[in-house]
């Protein structure tokens, strides 16, 4: 009797302790089982959205590749309440939380993250013309709206623990953005926002700026259930692939940088220029646009980072007008007078149609961020960049090739063997993210893309 006692006893311990291997696999063979894997995320700028019924945000693109590497479908659940996401996590309802989820001691205690992607601080925002608050000191006794649930929330809990009379406004149902925008507007006097945010919203409301932290470094990670150990691992190995392999960075910059390209003037005066100069000319931008395929925001943005929207420009490199043509381009294309706007702007977006056909072997944004380059610096060069790309092991149909390839084009190591010699590489790759990024504020200012009556259309 006493031995069989002995036996179940043993076999009892074997399978607790082999329980929470089991289980940790059971989620990841369940994604795999299904077919699907789920997303817990947030309907925001870098979390999730939707743009002319294309799928966006920083996280999303992270999970759709992760959805990729495991070769199953992804499913996106938004969760409207912050503070819902990690029960809903709890409940069974997702796989895993992105958005841009702080690791906390205290999440910790409640749910498994990945090791960390992203690192952050934590945001002072206010007004510009605000000189009062300066330093994390100077939130004492102020007034300090964030989102409810927020790691911000918590830290500000933290921080009046320790003693610092700050008065906490917790809001349900607005986003970080909308309060950075109320901050802008000078609404609300000052906001917590991480510094991804903060950044990727600069651009946007360029009144709200950074003055100081809250917090010292802290990190982002995906997070899943305590049990789902499998699962985690493999995140982590997904991880530790794309950011070797450069695809994280591809992420990454295509969301977060290229805002230290402009300073607050810059931003300012765009801003004012969208409203002062911009509309005398959209109906002429939206005739060529659609004339030839394109959103005619993308060309506004062109003509923006060509001209300024000025009618009368002309360059040290003698190249005139709204779309800055060199004679013997307008010349190709008919047109009788250089700074005559319709004769400009058709010429010039007609121009940009001729570059992205040429370049049909690339697909999507890469097919019309090399078009943008042949624009600006000229196609000879951009198949000098494609052909050094492929020596290099590298795609030639991809922008990320090319944004490698052109800058080494101003060294004489490798401009002395390119077909069209010395080329000022670096120029056309700045170009291309000055446009998208004055595309990216136009689209935000809720103008709307109407494609008209063609079917084609070179896709951003």
């Amino acid at each position: 009797m006493a031995g069989v006692l002995f036996f179940l006893i043993i076999v009892l311990s074997v399978l607790f302790l082999s329980h929470e291997r089991l289980f940790k696999a059971d989620v990841l063979n369940n994604i795999l089982e299904k077919n699907e894997i789920s997303f817990i995320t947030r309907n925001n700028a870098h979390c999730y959205y939707t743009y002319r019924d294309q799928k966006m945000g920083f996280e999303y693109d992270l999970a759709s590749a992760f959805a990729d590497y495991l070769g199953v479908k992804l499913k996106i659940i938004i969760i409207e309440k912050w503070e819902k996401m990690i029960p809903k996590l709890m409940e069974g309802k997702g796989n895993v939380i992105a958005a841009s989820l702080t690791i906390t001691p205290k999440r910790k205690n409640i749910i498994m993250f990945s090791k960390e992607y992203m690192t952050i601080q934590q945001q002072i925002i206010v007004n510009r013309e605000n000189y009062n608050i300066r330093k994390l000191e100077d939130l004492s006794e102020k007034n300090i709206h964030v989102r409810r649930g927020t790691s911000y929330e918590e830290r500000l809990k933290e921080l009046q623990k320790k003693g610092m009379p700050v008065k906490i406004e917790a809001v349900d149902n607005i986003s970080t953005a909308e309060l950075i925008q109320k901050v802008a507007k000078g609404e609300i006097e000052v906001t917590i926002a991480d510094s991804n945010v903060a950044m990727l919203n600069r651009r946007y409301f360029p009144k709200a700026v950074v003055r100081g932290y809250i917090s010292k470094k802290e990190h982002i990670g995906w997070a899943v259930h305590p049990e789902a150990g499998e699962l985690v691992e493999k995140i982590n190995e997904f991880f530790i692939k794309i950011k070797e392999d450069g695809t994280f960075d591809q992420i990454y910059k295509k969301y977060y940088t290229d805002i230290e390209l402009f300073d607050y003037v810059d931003l300012r005066a765009y801003h004012r220029r969208l409203l002062s100069r911009l509309p005398r000319y959209i109906p002429l931008i939206r005739t060529a646009a659609d004339k030839y395929g394109f959103d005619w925001r993308i060309i506004a943005a062109q003509i923006y980072q060509e001209s300024h929207f000025r009618q009368w420009a002309k360059s040290p490199a003698e190249a005139y007008g709204l779309m800055q043509l060199t004679r013997r381009t307008a010349q190709s294309y008919g047109v009788k007078d250089l700074y005559d706007p319709m004769q400009n702007i058709n010429a010039g977006v007609r121009h940009l149609k001729k570059l992205y056909d040429l370049f049909k072997c690339a697909e999507g944004a890469d097919r019309l961020f090399i078009a943008f380059g042949a624009y600006n610096t000229g196609q000879g060069h951009i198949r000098d960049a494609q052909r050094l790309a492929k020596k290099m092991n590298l795609d030639p149909n991809k922008w990320s090739s090319l944004s490698k390839t052109l800058p080494m084009l101003r060294k004489w190591k490798y401009f002395k063997n390119a077909r069209y010699g010395y080329c000022r590489g670096t120029e056309p790759v700045r170009y291309v993210r000055q446009i998208m990024i004055y595309y990216d504020i136009l689209r935000h200012q809720g103008l709307e893309y109407d494609p008209g009556q063609s079917d084609q259309h070179p896709q951003v």
